[in-house]
């Protein structure tokens, strides 16, 4: 098994989890680091990422006062080889800074396991206070949240136009009820690689139905069609392990990131 073979779908969930919790760093000479910070109650994610790794790796705990705990536990992942880091660059993880300008990879890969650990990341996996199922995903990516729209409508039918919000200029791309219980099945189908926790959220929300004290709105879909006349099995289902580059097409405003297809475009 090649190290990030993106088409194995352990692989491209690891991808996605970087991209969003991953940090990569530069020191003197050739020297460097990738590191990934989680909170310890998920360590497990990280131990999977040790074994998949064939190169030395360490797992450290600290403890610290943060704005939610005055004694938060978290578990670091550090890997320091430089083919490694190589192999990771060259496939779209960024040195530095890297929240706003990552976008899905330009080589074949794994699809839904790498939305899968983009949400298991920087997503959340639940109920809403109502008692309604809903998954969602916050990035400061145009290109990541026009994937993840354009994804959704091929894999569900559900249209989505999101922009940035007003208060700290990033994405929100959340999906409800129905929906959420399609991508709930579809993402985190059994022995998965995922957060266990988030793992049997999306096992709560695939078992959600819709009360009878509340109404459906049917909603419009592509070319007009509501929803309801365009459900996830009737959508052409998208083509395993396909590059980002393949499908979507760039909308007229030229930016060359954030169209899901010429019709509509993510707006900045």
């Amino acid at each position: 098994m090649s190290f990030m073979d993106l088409e194995i779908p352990e692989y491209a969930y690891m991808f996605g989890f970087l991209q969003m919790d991953g940090h990569l760093a530069r020191d003197t000479g050739r020297k460097g680091r990738l590191t990934v910070e989680i909170s310890a109650r998920d360590e497990s994610v990280l131990h999977q990422f040790q074994r998949l790794t064939p190169y030395p790796s360490s797992l450290t705990t600290r403890t610290r006062t943060t704005n939610f705990s005055s004694a938060h536990t978290s578990t670091i992942w550090t890997l320091c080889a430089l083919e490694a880091r190589e192999r990771l660059a060259a496939l779209g993880l960024p040195y530095g800074r890297k929240s706003a300008i990552v976008r899905p990879p330009r080589v074949p890969f794994a699809r839904r396991d790498y939305v899968r650990g983009l949400i298991d990341a920087d997503g959340s996996v639940g109920h809403t206070a109502e008692g309604l199922p809903f998954i969602s995903l916050a990035t400061a990516s145009t290109a990541i949240a026009a994937y993840l729209c354009f994804y959704v409508r091929q894999t569900t039918g559900t249209e989505r136009r999101t922009r940035r919000n007003a208060r700290d200029g990033v994405y929100n791309v959340a999906y409800m009820r129905e929906t959420a219980v399609e991508l709930a099945r579809h993402l985190y189908y059994p022995d998965a690689l995922a957060l266990e926790r988030k793992h049997a959220s999306a096992q709560r929300i695939a078992a959600w139905v819709r009360p009878d004290g509340i109404a459906k709105r049917p909603r419009a879909g592509a070319g007009g069609r509501t929803r309801t006349e365009r459900s996830w099995r009737s959508a052409t289902p998208p083509r395993p392990h396909t590059a980002w580059a393949d499908p979507p097409r760039v909308a007229a405003c030229g930016c060359g990131v954030c169209a899901t297809d010429t019709r509509e475009h993510v707006t900045r």
